[in-house]
């Protein structure tokens, strides 16, 4: 009977070896999870009507699932999980130095969550590049490109996925972060003899009538808030003129505050308002400009004689 024992063991089988079943285990349980992350973020996506609640719903269901999956393998390894511990201290110098680059993004990624630096929608200039925030990756921050080829702040087209370790190695610029406004300026060059009192008029009048009141209090309590959470002095954000007087002609500097994705347009309103209003005003007031004007060189008349002394009479 006992020489039977080993045979009945060898005939057990493969399906019921503990190895095999815990791998079905955990494959099971990850496309359960798989299969709920993708039931989750689709039901998020057809009734959620705003895009930031549906993007953070999404982010937030994947991460879930990364837990879920991670705490699941866990459960169902624990009893070798043990055993790997002195092999897994062994080798951490070895990984660390291997990924440092991976390890300091995923660093980068818990400041840029915790920590304030930026968000989707934000517009930044990280690593030198200039765009908008699309995407906040566990590795890379993907961002939509604005400038290069194009002028002012429109979008080139290009996609681009910057490391999230940036953040530790170069400033971060946030235009529309904890204030989404910025100081811009313009400046205008009129003539000389010029009404000067009746172009400021103009151009305060300009400035002035791109201050809707919404915007004027939408930046006020956006800068009480950053007086609050920050040590700055109050600063005025009414428009104004300035003027300087130069060899060439009167300098107009118009300085307002805008909203930080609309300066390009905002500038053009502005400057097609100012020239209106000049065209307006009956040749009292005109845009300088630098002109240079060739004078013709006048004919020379040179006579030449044979050498000899000019006759007397």
């Amino acid at each position: 009977m006992q020489a039977l024992l080993p045979q009945l063991v060898l005939a057990v089988p493969w399906w019921q070896e503990p190895g095999i079943q815990k791998l079905m285990a955990a494959l099971v349980g990850l496309v359960l999870i798989v299969l709920a992350v993708r039931l989750a973020q689709h039901y998020i996506t057809r009734n959620l009507k705003d895009s930031d609640s549906r993007y953070y719903g999404r982010k937030l269901i994947t991460f879930g699932g990364y837990l879920a999956a991670i705490l699941l393998v866990s459960l169902v390894y624990r009893d070798r999980l043990v055993g790997l511990t002195v092999a897994i201290g062994v080798a951490s110098a070895g990984i660390a130095f291997a990924l440092q680059e991976v390890i300091g993004s995923v660093a980068g990624w818990i400041a840029i969550s915790f920590g304030g630096f930026y968000k989707p929608g934000d517009r930044v200039q990280l690593g030198g590049i200039k765009g908008d925030v699309i995407d906040i990756g566990i590795l890379r921050t993907t961002m939509m490109e604005l400038g290069e080829w194009v002028d002012s702040d429109l979008y080139s087209g290009r996609v681009v996925r910057i490391a999230n370790s940036f953040v530790f190695k170069e400033p971060v610029f946030n235009y529309s972060g904890d204030f989404p406004f910025l100081w811009d300026e313009i400046k205008v060059p009129v003539k000389h003899g010029c009404d000067h009192r009746l172009a400021r008029t103009i151009l305060e009048q300009a400035v002035n009538d791109l201050y809707t009141d919404e915007l004027m209090q939408a930046s006020r309590q956006a800068w009480q808030q950053l007086i609050r959470r920050y040590l700055l002095e109050s600063a005025s954000l009414e428009p104004a003129v300035s003027l300087v007087v130069t060899d060439n002609w009167l300098s107009f500097t118009v300085r307002y505050i805008v909203d930080c994705k609309r300066r390009r347009i905002t500038k053009d309103l502005l400057y097609t308002n100012i020239l209106d209003a000049f065209e307006a005003s009956q040749g009292r007031i005109g845009i300088a400009s630098t002109t240079v004007h060739l004078v013709e060189i006048p004919p020379l008349d040179v006579r030449l004689n044979d050498g000899k002394a000019p006759e007397r009479s």
